[in-house]
């Protein structure tokens, strides 16, 4: 997300207005600027290179962390749910730093009109070559959810990113996201573009016939002579999260036992190190490394969680280190071994942020980039109105970008009650910006977008935010399914979240009155997963979409539909 000139100064106007000094920038420390990342000394003799979750941002953007990160029961005040100065105390992180502006949400629009935008792959593969010029032989980590979040991804049935990827030098991947492109669109890359470059690794998914691998379970490269084994880890609820019908003839699933097998296997092949690459989320890598032994590392993904240092978790065998390195390629983990007699004798790890601003673009990357862009950059830039409050997207209830969605929705299908998944991809906007259409793909570009409006009775209203509040509370975190609560338009609920399954939702009110559990609302929608939407069609939500931000011109301040939520207070999951 490149700013223009009178956008920047537009941002800057609109911080003004808000309130805040032009010269407000002196609060934040600017002292580092290009040597922020000469401090990234190597360390050991093999060094692995880490980023997830990038959903096929190419260019800069910026991205809001969350306010609200709730962990509940035995997750409370523990990584990942920390958010704003909690965590920032739990890693001893300075506030009103370029780490602080990545790792929160505190003072965002300040602090991004102060630091600029983050991530690019231009601007990624200048810090890659500067860490592999000082690690020779660095492994570079993929853990998914790359082929998918943007409109070029899209139309290029993720074509885009397979060219950007292979040209970063990537190793190896796993993946989630990438499965909503199709089953033989995934094999098709894999087999061919992948060939001899890049290897696809999950031992969790296997065919519903036989029980055969689809996929490597892992593979063995050897860094400066140390064998390092990387296990991949698909997430385990695809065909859940999202449509079957896209993988129905592939199994997924923690699979835990055979996860066991696969580490005692490459542990007798010889690997000395042995990392899982994984996109369970942080609160099941959590769960699965106190259980499986012999992982010396799990690099983790999907819940988009950036962590500055990782988790220690031990388990009988050993210790188990976790990370999990954000999205939107707004991060790159650094992860440094010394490795000796055959197993690992100290490391180093760090989560850098990526800071378009301090990291000159690659030639040839930015090249690629924009010859990749270029059949669509007329249409990317199409302004469809302007933002005069920040949008985003990210937290476990709302989002600003996301409430400007139910608004749509429930305008565009004259209907009282909207429904929007609880998505964690979607890049922010600062006040002052236009919404060009790029921005509206970022938020909804997916290969089922399709609009639907239901009848649904008060009954199942309920069951449906029961579910999902289970999925995102459940104290068990193997039932967990990443994403966050379903974004809530025109209905009021309270929740509490430390309650049992199906006893979360305590209140259901619609303009002031009580949801009743026989009588039958109108509820707009979007993303069905059944195959029976998919056939019925309909039209996209980026359709919608563009329709009313075009009559709205412009974006004001909009209230953000919240829950009311029982026993938070203390809770360093929210702010």
């Amino acid at each position: 997300m490149n700013l223009t000139r009178r956008e920047f100064l537009g941002t800057l106007a609109a911080a003004c207005a808000a309130g805040l000094p032009l010269d407000s920038r002196a609060a934040l420390d600017l002292s580092a600027g290009a040597a922020f990342y000469d401090s990234v000394e190597p360390f050991g003799n093999a060094s692995l290179l880490h980023y997830t979750d990038c959903h096929a941002q190419l260019k800069p953007i910026f991205f809001r962390e969350p306010s609200v990160n709730l962990g509940i029961g035995a997750a409370a005040g523990k990584p990942p749910h920390l958010v704003g100065e909690a965590l920032l105390a739990r890693y001893g992180v300075k506030p009103g730093t370029r780490e602080a502006h990545a790792f929160t949400f505190l003072d965002f629009e300040r602090a991004a009109a102060a630091y600029g935008a983050v991530g690019g792959f231009a601007h990624l593969a200048t810090l890659v070559k500067k860490l592999r010029a000082s690690r020779p032989g660095a492994l570079l980590l993929d853990g998914g959810d790359t082929w998918q979040g943007s409109g070029t991804a899209l139309w290029t049935n993720g074509q885009d990113m397979v060219e950007v990827s292979k040209a970063l030098g990537v190793d190896v991947m796993t993946g989630h996201w990438e499965f909503t492109l199709g089953a033989e669109r995934v094999k098709e890359i894999v087999e061919k573009d992948f060939a001899g470059r890049i290897d696809f690794v999950a031992q969790n998914v296997k065919t519903t016939d036989f029980g055969d691998p689809v996929f490597k379970p892992a593979v063995i490269r050897r860094v400066n002579g140390v064998p390092v084994a990387i296990v991949g880890q698909a997430f385990p609820y695809t065909p859940i999260a999202n449509p079957r019908y896209f993988v129905a003839d592939w199994t997924f699933g923690i699979q835990e036992q055979e996860l066991q097998k696969v580490v005692d296997e490459v542990r007798g092949n010889g690997a000395q190190v042995v990392v899982l690459l994984s996109h369970n989320g942080m609160d099941v890598d959590l769960r699965l490394a106190s259980r499986v032994t012999g992982i010396d590392a799990i690099l983790g993904g999907h819940t988009h969680d950036g962590m500055p240092q990782p988790t220690i978790v031990d388990n009988r065998g050993g210790r188990t280190l976790v990370t999990n390195a954000g999205s939107n390629g707004k991060f790159l983990g650094v992860l440094d071994l010394d490795v000796r007699s055959g197993r690992i004798a100290d490391y180093r790890y760090r989560l850098l942020p990526v800071y378009a601003a301090l990291l000159p673009p690659d030639r040839e990357m930015a090249a690629l980039i924009e010859r990749l862009r270029a059949p669509y950059a007329a249409k990317l830039a199409e302004p469809l109105a302007v933002t005069e409050t920040l949008l985003y997207r990210r937290g476990n209830f709302n989002g600003t970008f996301d409430q400007l969605i139910l608004d749509a929705l429930m305008a565009e299908k004259d209907a009282p009650i909207a429904f929007s998944p609880g998505f964690r991809w979607g890049t922010s906007l600062l006040p002052g910006q236009p919404i060009r259409r790029e921005h509206l793909m970022d938020q909804t570009a997916i290969s089922y977008p399709f609009v639907t409006v239901n009848e649904l009775k008060g009954e199942m209203i309920k069951t449906i935010l029961e579910d999902v509040a289970d999925n995102l509370f459940n104290p068990d975190p193997y039932y967990q399914q990443g994403g966050d609560m379903v974004r809530v338009g025109g209905l009021a609920y309270a929740i509490d979240p430390a309650a049992g399954a199906g006893r979360r939702i305590t209140r259901m009110e619609l303009k002031g009155k009580p949801v009743e559990a026989d009588k039958t609302y109108k509820v707009a929608g979007w993303a069905p997963v059944s195959e029976e939407a998919r056939k019925a069609g309909g039209e996209p939500i980026w359709a919608l979409v563009e329709r009313w931000l075009v009559a709205q011109k412009t974006i004001r301040a909009r209230p953000l539909a919240l829950p009311e939520i029982a026993g938070v207070r203390g809770n360093p999951g929210i702010a």
